[in-house]
């Protein structure tokens, strides 16, 4: 079932009242591919009355006030993208179009989306239950963060929003345990994965460098992204504490990776898989296009690239699902209406990570380097086996015609696994790829590469020589696609010439699009940017 989000559908339902609201800057969209869909049905199953308010109004109090006032909570999320990047180029120009936006245009998220909506529910609801912020945007702005957009430092979401609790990382374990606590009448101070204000620190904690000395020392700020970096591990990491102004922020320790078992009953929970009937109406959602009939097959990325936020809100634990939970979801989206045989990806953050782990990240928590950069960990279990297994398998299902691999992979893994390495990429050329297969080198030069976090280009021209001499075995004229960035901090446009001499000499390309560096809260090179600008 879709949950609720007008007071005709709880008539119809029989439902009076509802425990929780979530509110979002997405339209709705129920699919394990959408947080706020994930979350809410995790709740509901749990046995808690669930309503949704997908991009409400806020100019007036009419969408936020049509569901009444919730018994437990509120949960406020941006979306599947913090709301400043949805909303503006690298080059902090607005966006005309949203994906996640009935017919497209982009007119109904407001920037800065967790506080606005935070703030909406404070106007029509004066002394209403606690409001929970969630999602990419509150969990990359959980502690003081520098922000591109207005070029400062910034407090903690939580203080901005002046809300009472937020959940960072992906929350489906906190967002029970903190549910069942209000239900209970409970402080709920004491759930992983959890910040909140205080007016003391907690004993045991680990100090971080208050928001006044942050905001005007770059040194004390990199001290402070470093140590809350190092707590975000789920084994090893602990709580921290931040003073801001005369209060404290507090994080809880994060909360444990979900289990295969815990994962695959996820995404087997009931979801309709299309935007609800009340925001279909409005217009075409572009993003479910993509999502409808493709499959997630893990979470989290130990690539750990320095622009990139994924580690900090998934997680770097490759968290994976059964090969058996996979099948039985490429056999439901096989009976859906408009399937017309192809599974358009298989995937997740990065394609080929799936089923990659280390046996000491699993025990101890995750060490102090990088376990792709500037080498491969020798303590990675990098093996494609268990990845080309599933590929196989999905392809024989019947009623599938062709399987897609369109997440980006990481061509150093390939390179990496000597026994099966050779045979994956040899899978995904011969039945995997539409004509292109995307790979992130990001640059060329080893000064700009180091400090992206990223491997030497000599992988690179290997794995396109690999890449190239299947093609011609397999008979087929496919390409790949590169990602790359311009503006990164660190690189000159002398950097930028010789990338362009070096795509044209060894790619044999003229790309036509390059992206350019966009300073996201939560990121290494976002401290880079900072610091050195």
């Amino acid at each position: 079932m879709f949950l609720p989000t007008t007071s005709a559908e709880l008539k119809k339902i029989g439902w009076t009242r509802l425990d929780i609201i979530l509110v979002s800057g997405d339209t709705y969209i129920d699919s394990p591919f959408s947080g706020v869909a994930i979350i809410g049905k995790v709740l509901l199953k749990a046995g808690y009355r669930v309503g949704i308010i997908a991009q409400p109004n806020y100019q007036n109090g009419q969408d936020i006030t049509r569901l009444g006032e919730p018994l437990l909570f509120w949960g406020v999320t941006s979306g599947c993208v913090d709301s400043m990047v949805a909303n503006y180029t690298a080059l902090k120009k607005f966006r005309q179009q949203d994906d996640f936006t009935p017919g497209g245009v982009n007119n109904r998220r407001p920037d800065r989306a967790v506080i606005v909506y935070a703030n909406l529910i404070r106007t029509y609801f004066k002394n209403t239950c606690p409001i929970v912020l969630g999602g990419i945007e509150a969990s990359l702005r959980r502690v003081a963060h520098y922000d591109y957009w207005s070029d400062r430092i910034r407090k903690s979401l939580l203080f901005d929003a002046k809300a009472d609790y937020l959940i960072y990382g992906m929350g489906e374990k906190a967002i029970l345990e903190l549910a069942a606590k209000l239900k209970e009448n409970v402080s709920p101070q004491e759930v992983r994965g959890l910040c909140y204000i205080a007016s003391e620190p907690v004993p045991g904690y680990r100090e971080l460098p208050s928001f006044s000395v942050v905001s005007k020392d770059p040194q004390q700020y990199t001290a402070m992204f470093q140590a809350f970096y190092e707590e975000a591990d789920p084994y090893s990491g602990q709580g921290c504490y931040q003073l801001q102004d005369q209060r404290y922020l507090i994080q809880t320790p994060p909360n444990p990776p979900l289990t295969e078992k815990e994962l695959d009953a996820v995404h087997e929970l009931d979801f309709e898989r299309a935007v609800h009937p009340y925001y279909q109406k409005q217009g075409g959602v572009k993003a479910l296009e993509t999502i409808k009939f493709s499959l997630t097959t893990h979470r989290g990325c130990y690539g750990q690239c320095n622009f990139c936020s994924i580690a900090v809100h998934q997680g770097k634990t490759i968290q994976s699902r059964s090969a058996t939970s996979i099948l039985k979801e490429a056999k439901l989206l096989t009976k859906l209406p408009g399937f017309k045989g192809y599974l358009l990806d298989v995937g997740g953050p990065t394609a080929n990570m799936y089923r990659t782990y280390c046996k000491r990240q699993a025990g101890l928590g995750k060490c102090g380097r990088n376990c792709l950069f500037p080498q491969i960990c020798p303590n990675l279990k990098v093996n494609h086996q268990e990845q080309l297994d599933l590929l196989k398998k999905l392809r024989q299902l019947p009623g599938i015609k062709k399987v897609f691999v369109a997440s980006g992979i990481r061509y150093d893994l390939i390179a990496k696994d000597q026994k099966h390495g050779q045979a994956y990429l040899e899978e995904i050329v011969e039945h995997h790829i539409s004509g292109q297969l995307k790979i992130a080198p990001e640059h060329s030069e080893e000064k700009v590469l180091h400090l992206m976090g990223k491997p030497e280009k000599s992988i690179l021209l290997n794995f396109k020589k690999l890449f190239e001499t299947q093609n011609s075995r397999s008979g087929k004229k496919q390409f790949l696609t590169y990602y790359l960035m311009a503006a990164h901090p660190g690189c000159t446009i002398g950097d930028m010439h010789r990338l362009q001499a070096f795509v044209s000499q060894n790619l044999h390309l003229a790309p036509e699009q390059v992206q350019i560096f966009t300073p996201l809260p939560a990121t290494y090179s976002t401290v880079m940017y900072y610091t050195y600008k």
